[in-house]
């Protein structure tokens, strides 16, 4: 059995940036790479370049227009560059693409892809996507909230139609609802989606009454303590009953106390106590099979020690 930590990323997840002072930026990806580095826990990850998907595999999860709207910004976006034009394009009013974000875009998703390949070959145990841009707020129609394509959602749909597999589940440890993800997956009966989020809170929408869905909305400076307790209420029992054979986390580390984005309290003790009790789901129901994708996570200190902890779990160290 593999006992492998996977740690897939690619340069051009860096290259994407969306303006000065933009709080999702290349530099969360430095922060987290100089953490693994100091701490030592690089010698303990395998490294994978990831590879770019396949359009025919976003569309599992994406309307085929939204895809190709996505690609003619991009291509109309390197025409005006050339031109002497602008050198981004706002897709809407916090989120905008560079030159660099279409291989991005593929890249991410990629990614998570690549991770479940490897997983599902037996040749790593888990794995985690340090990448950008992130996913969870990607509609099957709709790029919204610094995400253009929903990574964990097509991994997940791609794992169910290319490997055959018949239940997986996403779980979404992110401040703000995963209200793509949602929108994809809802009604889908493989998917079991687990989430909590801060609300009232961005994204302003309704939320799906799918029972396929755990929804637990939290309001503001609750802590880590309550948060564990509705994990063990609410989340646990339902992934138990639906026995995923891989588990994919949308890992967004923005619900730190640190992160001025929210305002809700967890620390890096919480990441490492979710990890755990969703490992324990994975190593009961799906031979320890897990693809972990980055999502949110804004103060870098914070989001550079919370991925640590949440690495040491997958990894085992």
């Amino acid at each position: 059995m593999a006992h492998a930590t996977g740690y897939f990323t690619h340069k051009a997840c860096w290259q994407h940036e969306m303006g000065a002072g933009h709080p999702e930026c290349p530099q969360r990806l430095d922060a987290i790479e100089d953490r693994l580095l100091m701490t030592g826990l690089d010698a303990a990850i395998e490294r994978r370049e990831a590879t770019a998907a396949a359009i025919a595999d976003l569309e599992l999860a994406h309307d085929r227009l939204h895809l190709a709207a996505l690609r003619g910004l991009a291509d109309n976006l390197r025409d005006d560059i050339a031109a002497g034009g602008p050198s981004r394009v706002q897709v809407d009013p916090d989120t905008s693409m560079n030159a660099h974000s279409w291989d991005a875009i593929l890249l991410a998703a990629g990614a998570a892809i690549d991770a479940t390949d490897a997983v599902l070959a037996g040749e790593l145990a888990n794995a985690f996507c340090a990448v950008r841009p992130p996913g969870h707020h990607a509609t099957r129609r709709q790029a919204m909230g610094f995400c253009f394509v929903n990574n964990v959602a097509v991994a997940a749909k791609y794992a169910l139609e290319r490997h055959g597999l018949k239940r997986v589940a996403i779980v979404d440890f992110d401040v703000h609802h995963g209200n793509g993800t949602e929108d994809i997956v809802a009604g889908d009966q493989r998917i079991l989606m687990c989430s909590f989020y801060q609300h009232p809170f961005y994204p302003e929408c309704e939320h799906s009454t799918a029972s396929n869905l755990v929804n637990l909305p939290v309001p503001a400076y609750t802590r880590g303590m309550a948060i564990r307790e509705l994990v063990d209420t609410y989340w646990l029992p339902r992934l138990h009953e639906h026995k995923p054979q891989l588990l994919f986390i949308s890992a967004g580390f923005d619900a730190h106390r640190e992160d001025d984005m929210a305002q809700l309290g967890l620390v890096e003790s919480d990441y490492a106590w979710m990890t755990e009790q969703l490992k324990a789901v994975a190593d009961r129901h799906a031979q320890g099979r897990i693809v972990s994708c980055l999502e949110g996570g804004y103060s870098l200190d914070a989001l550079a020690r919370s991925v640590e902890a949440h690495l040491r779990v997958l990894a085992g160290v």
